[in-house]
This record gives structure tokens, sequence and C-alpha cells, in this order.
């Protein structure tokens, strides 16, 4: 029983509550933020860049072709 006395000691230190430290932590979040937005804008970027020239040209051609026949018979 003595062995076991000041593992219990260790374990109620560990799992008392912490007093508020008095940090403040609005900076790290809005670093999170900032980090969010920076990581969607790249994939968003690659995403144009991986997809932009060859899908949208396409489906632009594509789309004025339809429309041009369409109304007046002529291509782009």
């Amino acid at each position: 029983m003595l062995v076991l006395t000041p593992l219990r000691g260790l374990l109620l230190r560990i799992t008392a509550p912490q007093p508020a430290s008095g940090r403040d932590e609005r900076g790290a979040s809005a670093v999170e933020y900032g980090l969010l937005v920076a990581g969607i804008a790249a994939i968003i970027i690659a995403a144009v860049f991986l997809l932009g020239q060859g899908v949208l040209n396409d489906l632009f051609t594509e789309t004025c072709n339809s429309i041009g026949q369409n109304l007046n018979g002529n291509n782009c």
C-alpha cells in the first residue's frame, strides 16, 4: 500500500483542474485561420491551373457553338 501512495498523489496533481494561465490566445487563433485560408486558396489555385485551360476552353467553346447554332447558325 505504501507504493501506491506516491502514485496516487501524482495522479491527483495531474488530474487536478489547472488555474487559468491568463494568456491571450486570440492571436494564435488568427494565425490558424490565416493558415486555413491560405491552404484553401492554394488548393483553388492548383485546381484552376490543372483543370483551367483544357476544361474551360472546351466548355466555353461547346457552349458558344451550341448558342450560336440555336440562335443564328454560326459557330464560334
